[in-house]
């Protein structure tokens, strides 16, 4: 028998101010109201769009975002229309993979017991701030005794950007609470694989030119060139595409001082939509079947060998 083809949509929820500390902005970028505008605003669109489509969500929270009660209760209502909440970290350090090892276990500890506190499940997976892993990172995940993780993003094309973009900041002056992660990702395999005993379930990236899948550049390009993406991924066996809950929101939501910095937030906002759902479109007419990063690890966890 055939396997099924699986494709899994998980959004990051990474709240402004981490968009304000990647780009160097100070707190009063955005008027007060407006710092919560992932939860607020995003994830109820991205709950709307994922309905219209079928789609069993993948949430990765922060857990200190989960201190809010408002932010829970709009995660509980996500759940209730299928969505699954996996851990992002305590407090999404981007040096996450630099810390020492007690920081490192209180990070990993720290956000899936605010999860777990917050909505009664314990996270099976995991993802990391920036997609940065490494050795010291796996081995405090499978310590707390995650399944699976979906942090590791092939891409040249977004490694590069991400370099060009820190080294102008440095130049001028700004300082980013971003990193650069290890070259090595960029040979790390496409498809899912074991590392120890965790299932890496990686972002998608083109077969050999490794072209980012992810919301900034399936938006970017338009319903039009969001088809011909997925084309080239639709032989795959698995499609992972990531997208951020900034992915759901608009400049007139309070963030005007960000367009100048956020590229996705230059498209409007419904034809981001369109571009989403040209996408996934294409995947679903060639027989894939939409599930969350959970399912996707538990199908791929019996076929996968040594990395």
């Amino acid at each position: 028998m055939t396997a099924r083809r699986l494709c899994a949509v998980s959004i990051d929820l990474d709240e402004i101010p981490c968009y304000l500390a990647i780009h160097g902005l100070p707190s009063g970028a955005v008027e007060p109201a407006s710092r919560h505008a992932v939860y607020e605003r995003g994830v109820a669109r991205a709950t709307l769009f994922a309905r219209a489509h079928g789609l069993p969500l993948t949430l990765f929270a922060i857990g200190r975002d989960l201190a809010r009660a408002e932010n829970v209760r709009v995660l509980r209502d996500a759940m209730a229309d299928g969505a699954t909440v996996e851990s992002h970290s305590l407090s999404h350090r981007y040096d996450l993979t630099r810390l020492d090892p007690d920081d490192l276990a209180r990070e990993v500890n720290g956000g899936a017991e605010a999860v777990e506190t917050a909505l009664g499940v314990r996270p099976r997976g995991f993802r990391a701030p920036g997609y940065t892993t490494n050795a010291a990172l796996y081995g405090a995940l499978e310590r707390a005794g995650f399944a699976w993780d979906s942090s590791v993003f092939p891409c040249p094309v977004y490694y590069a950007a991400k370099a060009a973009v820190l080294g102008a900041m440095a130049l001028a002056g700004r300082s980013s609470a971003s990193i650069l992660g290890s070259p090595q990702v960029l040979f790390a395999p496409r498809a899912p694989h074991r590392v120890g005993s965790l299932i890496e379930l990686p972002i998608a990236v083109t077969p050999r030119l490794r072209w980012p899948a992810i919301g900034t550049s399936v938006g970017l390009l338009g319903a039009l060139g969001a088809r011909m993406l997925a084309r080239q991924l639709a032989r795959d066996p698995f499609v992972n595409l990531e997208l951020h809950g900034l992915d759901f929101l608009e400049g007139a939501d309070g963030l005007e001082r960000l367009v100048a910095h956020e590229p996705a937030l230059r498209v409007p906002l419904v034809r981001r939509l369109e571009a989403f759902s040209a996408f996934l479109d294409v995947l679903a007419a060639a027989g894939f079947t939409f599930v969350t990063l959970d399912e996707a690890a538990t199908a791929h966890g019996a076929q996968v060998g040594g990395r």
